[in-house]
């Protein structure tokens, strides 16, 4: 779960410094659009440790559009990695759905 979290920053980041825009704005999308995934994150997804923590239906918004929002900035790059992020996140999603009855990772 770790791993897919930061590859939707990654993605994000590579998104933005991609952009076909002039540099000044490639850099600062480069740069704001992980910060922003990782605010939405902080605030409601976080393992442990989430300021508002989502449950339930909300739980499942709150994945598909995050992990779904890095499948698609991975998909503008290179749209063979943005499939397979995807696919990887509903492989997780499922096992976690099947392993536990939920979304939400419990640390500790």
């Amino acid at each position: 779960m770790f791993l897919l979290e930061l590859g939707v920053l990654v993605g994000a980041g590579w998104w933005g410094f991609t952009l076909d825009e002039a540099l000044p704005l490639r850099i600062v999308s480069g740069i704001v659009a992980p910060l922003l995934f990782a605010l939405m994150w902080a605030m409601f997804g976080a393992a442990g440790n989430a300021r508002f923590r989502l449950h339930g239906p909300w739980r499942v918004a709150l994945e598909l559009i995050w992990f779904g929002g890095g499948a698609i900035a991975w998909g503008a790059v290179a749209p063979v990695v943005g499939l397979v992020f995807f696919a990887v996140w509903v492989l997780n999603a499922l096992g976690r759905y099947f392993g536990d009855g939920t979304l939400e990772v419990e640390v500790g």
